[in-house]
C-alpha cells in the first residue's frame, strides 16, 4: 500500500496530534485510491503531514528562471529567435505606420476604434509578455485615451481561448484523473481567459463552488524567447548608450523570475496562503482559499468569489457598494504589503481586484508577488516623510539607502534639483501629487544625474501606479500619496526600528531646535491611521524616551516642557500683578512681564497638540486618567518627571536671583 499526503484548504488549523483531529474537531481525510498497476494507494489529508512535506520540498528546476540556461538553450538556435524577432517587428512596424499615415490624413487616431481593436488584437498575437503590457495600460486613464483603455481592459480577462480538449487533457495529467472524475460540475467553457491560463467555473463533490484554473500550452516555450530576446536588448543598450546607468538585465531578471514563479500553480497557491495570513486580518479584505487536493504545478483550484471588477463604478453603486472605499482599503492593504511585511501583490489590476456583494475587497491571482527587504521598507517611508515635508536634503540621502544613488555621489547639486521637481506644489500640500507624476519628474532628473534604477524598483513602481490607475479611475481628485500619509505617519509614531526612531528625530529637530508644527502634523495624520492606537503611542514613546536611544530626543523635550510651564507660570505672574495694580490699587506690587514670544509660540503649539489628542479616536479621559495613574509609579515616568521638576526649579530660582541682583 502507498501513503500519499495530500494538502488541506488554505486555512491554517491549529492541530491536536493526540487525538487525530484539528482544532475544529474534524478527523483526517483517509481515502484508499487504486494505482493504475492494482496496488491501492493511501491518501492521507493532513495538516501536520503537510507542513512536514512542505519544509523539505523544492521547487523543480523548470520552474525557476535561469537565464543563462535560457541563453545557451537559444545560442544553438539562431533561425528560431530571428524568426521570432520578425514576428514581433512586422505587425509592430505595420501598426505604427498605419497610425502614422492616419494622423496625416487628418484622422484623430486618438479616438479611433478600429486602431484600438487593431492593438489589442496585436498585443494579444505577440504573446503574454507583450499582453502583460497592455494590461499595465489599461489602469492608466491619464495616459491612454479612453477608447484605447476600453480594448486594452479586455486583456485582462477576454484573450481567446484555447480549446478545452487541453485544458481536458493537462487537468488529467495534473491531477491523475479527467475532469468529470474530479469535479461535480465544470462550465462547458471557459468564463475568463488571461494571459497565462483559463478559467473554469465549477463544483467540488462535496458541493463548494470552485474557479479551475488551467495553463495555456506552450506557455514556457512562448514566454522564454521573449525573455532571451528582450535581455539581449537590454544588455545592448546598457552597454552602448551611456546615459543609461540602471541595471537593465537586473529590472529583466527580476521581471523574468516573477513569470517564471506565475506560471507555477504550486507557488501560486503558497502565496495565497501568505498572503490571507498576513493581510486576511484587515477589516474588509478577502482573499480566496485554495483547494490543495486539485492543485498542482499546471492545474489551480480556488475559491469560487462572486464580485465586479472594481473599475464597473456602475455596477457596484447599484448593489449600494461604495468602490471608493473599497480603494481606499486596497490603499491600506498595500501600504502594509510595501511597508509593514515586504510581501506585495504586483500586478493588482481590475481583473485581480473585485468588489464582493458584502461590500469586501477580494484579491486574486497570487501569481506575481514579490517582496522588499527592510532597509528598502524603511527607506520608502522616510522618502515619503522627507517628500511630505519637504526636506530634499533628507530625500536625496534617503535615494542613496535606496541603492539609487552611489554613497560617493555629491548630493550637492541633486538637493536643488528635487526641489524643481516639486516646484509645481508650492502653495500645496506634495501630498496632493500623484505617483505617477512624481515618478515621471524623477524618471527625468535620472537622465541628468548619476540615478541607477535598483531591479526590486520596478515591480514597485509597477504595483503602485497600477494601483493609482485603478483609484484615478474610479475618483479622478484620488491621491494615494495622501491616503498613505496617516499610515506613515503612524509608523513613525509607532515603530520602534532604530531607522524610523532616528528618522523622527530628524524629522522632529533641526539645528537643534524643536520643530513643534511637523510633531503636529505628524498626530494629525496619524490619528486618521485605521488601527492607530494613542495608549499604545504613550506606552511606546514612554519606553523610547527612556532608553539610551532617546535621550537626545528626551533632552530636548525636557527643554520644550520647561519653557512651555515657564510661559505659563509667566503669565499667571503676569495676569495676578496686574489685577493687584489695577483692581485692587496696589501700586506698589511690580508688574511681572508676559512669556516671552517664542515662549507663547511653544505653549500654544503644546495646547494644540493637546487638542489634537483629545480629537483623537479611542480617547478616553476616564481611561487616560486611570493609565496616568499608572504611569506615575513607573520608574521611567518618575525619572522623566523630576528631571522636568528639577529643570523648571533651576529657571525659577535662576529668575529670582536676576530678579534681585537687578533690584
Amino acid at each position: 500500500m502507498i501513503v500519499k499526503t495530500l494538502p488541506p484548504s488554505s486555512r491554517p488549523i491549529q492541530e491536536d496530534s493526540s487525538n487525530g483531529t484539528d482544532s475544529r474537531g474534524e478527523l483526517d481525510v483517509i481515502d484508499i485510491v487504486p494505482e493504475e498497476n492494482g496496488t491501492p494507494s493511501l491518501v492521507v489529508r493532513s495538516p501536520r503531514l503537510l507542513a512536514a512535506q512542505k519544509i523539505g520540498a523544492t521547487a523543480e528546476p523548470e520552474t525557476l528562471y535561469d537565464p543563462v540556461s535560457i541563453a545557451e538553450h537559444y545560442q544553438n538556435r539562431p533561425l528560431q529567435v530571428l524568426r521570432r524577432i520578425f514576428a514581433v517587428l512586422g505587425p509592430t512596424l505595420s501598426f505604427a505606420f498605419g497610425l502614422w499615415s492616419d494622423s496625416k490624413r487628418g484622422i484623430v487616431v486618438k479616438n479611433d476604434r478600429r486602431r484600438a481593436t487593431q492593438l489589442r488584437v496585436l498585443l494579444t498575437q505577440l504573446g503574454p509578455a507583450y499582453i502583460k503590457i497592455g494590461q499595465a495600460l489599461s489602469t492608466r486613464p491619464d495616459l491612454v485615451p479612453t477608447v484605447y483603455l476600453e480594448e486594452l481592459t479586455k486583456l485582462q480577462d477576454q484573450l481567446p481561448p484555447f480549446p478545452n480538449e487541453l485544458a481536458y487533457q493537462f487537468i488529467k495529467e495534473e491531477l491523475g484523473a479527467p475532469p468529470e472524475e474530479v469535479y461535480a460540475e465544470l462550465s462547458a467553457q471557459p468564463i475568463a481567459a488571461a494571459s497565462l491560463g483559463q478559467v473554469y467555473k465549477g463544483k467540488l463533490k462535496t458541493g463548494e463552488e470552485v474557479a479551475v484554473k488551467v495553463q495555456r500550452p506552450d506557455l514556457r516555450e512562448r514566454i522564454t524567447i521573449d525573455l532571451y530576446i528582450l535581455r539581449n536588448i537590454a544588455a545592448w543598450v546598457q552597454k552602448t548608450v551611456k546615459r543609461v546607468r540602471s541595471d537593465l538585465v537586473g529590472i529583466l531578471d527580476e521581471l523574468g523570475d516573477r513569470i517564471f514563479e506565475e506560471m507555477d500553480y504550486i507557488h501560486e497557491g503558497e502565496n495565497a496562503e501568505r498572503f490571507f495570513e498576513l493581510y486576511g486580518h484587515i477589516k474588509d479584505i478577502y482573499v480566496p482559499k485554495i483547494y490543495w487536493e486539485y492543485t498542482n504545478r499546471r492545474v489551480l483550484t480556488m475559491e469560487w468569489i462572486n464580485g465586479i471588477k472594481l473599475t464597473q463604478t456602475e455596477e457596484i453603486s447599484a448593489q449600494g457598494i461604495n468602490a471608493r472605499y473599497l480603494i481606499e482599503v486596497g490603499v491600506q492593504c498595500s501600504l502594509r504589503q510595501l511597508l509593514e511585511h515586504g510581501f506585495f501583490h504586483a500586478d493588482p489590476h481590475p481583473g485581480n481586484l473585485l468588489a464582493t456583494p458584502d461590500g469586501k475587497l477580494a484579491y486574486l491571482d497570487f501569481g506575481m508577488m514579490s517582496e522588499i527587504k527592510p532597509p528598502q521598507r524603511y527607506g520608502l517611508i522616510e522618502a515619503i516623510v522627507h517628500v511630505v515635508n519637504r526636506d530634499f536634503e533628507g530625500l536625496a540621502k534617503d535615494y542613496v539607502k535606496l541603492d539609487f544613488l552611489s554613497p560617493e555621489t555629491d548630493l550637492t547639486p541633486i538637493i536643488p534639483a528635487f526641489a524643481r521637481v516639486f516646484a509645481d506644489a508650492q502653495g500645496a500640500s506634495v501630498a496632493d501629487l500623484n505617483i505617477k507624476s512624481i515618478t515621471d519628474e524623477l524618471s527625468a532628473l535620472m537622465y541628468e544625474y548619476p540615478f541607477r534604477v535598483p531591479p526590486y524598483y520596478a515591480l514597485i513602481i509597477r504595483s503602485l501606479v497600477t494601483l493609482e490607475g485603478i483609484a484615478i479611475f474610479i475618483d479622478p481628485n484620488f491621491k494615494v500619496l495622501s491616503e498613505a500619509y496617516p499610515y506613515v505617519s503612524k509608523r513613525l509614531l509607532t515603530d520602534q526600528a532604530p531607522q524610523l526612531r532616528a528618522s523622527l528625530q530628524d524629522l522632529l529637530f533641526k539645528d537643534g531646535r524643536f520643530r513643534w508644527n511637523r510633531l503636529e502634523n505628524l498626530l494629525r495624520n496619524a490619528r486618521n491611521s485605521q488601527d492607530y492606537d494613542l495608549n499604545l503611542v504613550l506606552n511606546q514613546g514612554i519606553e523610547f524616551l527612556s532608553s539610551e536611544r532617546g535621550a537626545f530626543i528626551l533632552d530636548k523635550l525636557v527643554d520644550e516642557s520647561v519653557n512651555g510651564l515657564d510661559a505659563l507660570s509667566k503669565n499667571v505672574l503676569h495676569n495676578f500683578t496686574s489685577l493687584l495694580r489695577e483692581r485692587v490699587g496696589l501700586t506698589a506690587v511690580n508688574e511681572t512681564p508676559a512669556a516671552t514670544v517664542e515662549q507663547q509660540q511653544t505653549l500654544e503649539h503644546i495646547k494644540h497638540i493637546l487638542g489634537i489628542l483629545r480629537e483623537t479616536r479611542g480617547f478616553d479621559p476616564l481611561q487616560l486618567a486611570t493609565q496616568i495613574s499608572q504611569l506615575l509609579v513607573n520608574s521611567d515616568v518618575q525619572r522623566l518627571g523630576q528631571q522636568i521638576a528639577n529643570r523648571f526649579t533651576q529657571k525659577a530660582v535662576a529668575r529670582l536671583i536676576r530678579q534681585l541682583l537687578a533690584s
